[in-house]
């Protein structure tokens, strides 16, 4: 199966077992915790495009994982996806940079708020379900870039 409809029906079945899949665990004893966070300003181009950067730590990963984005400015109810950025689980605190295209009069330089995720695709049976490592929201400033 070609690369791009394997991805769209991952992300579909990701989007639809969304509301069922059981928040994540705590980290047993010892092993290391799984977070991700967000850089306190990103960057917004005059062309619309929004950098978001951070760090992450994931374990025990067996499908692929990405750390993906969303921000919002005025309205908590309407967010923009901010690109996403495949992840490496192995444990260590690693650095993610997001950028992603919104239409330029969409935002403003000022306050925002970023979701930060790292998911996981996880082989089901056949089909690929989201597993989520770890979620993050913080409040940032968009700069010019």
């Amino acid at each position: 199966m070609p690369l791009r409809p394997a991805l769209a029906a991952a992300l579909g079945a990701a989007a639809l077992a969304c509301a069922a899949v059981a928040p994540a665990t705590a980290a047993p004893a010892g092993a290391p915790a799984e977070s991700v966070t967000v850089d306190p300003t990103g960057r917004l181009a005059a062309d619309g495009t929004v950098t978001l950067s951070g760090t992450y730590t994931c374990t025990d990963a067996t499908g692929p994982v990405f750390i993906s984005a969303s921000l919002s400015q005025d309205s908590p109810n309407l967010r923009h996806g901010i690109g996403g950025t495949q992840a490496v689980c192995d444990g260590a605190e690693h650095h993610w940079e997001n950028t992603g295209e919104v239409a330029p009069e969409k935002l403003k330089p000022g306050a925002a708020n970023v979701e930060a995720t790292i998911l996981e695709l996880r082989n089901t049976g056949g089909l690929p379900l989201p597993s989520f490592h770890a979620v993050s929201r913080q409040d940032i400033t968009l700069t010019k870039a």
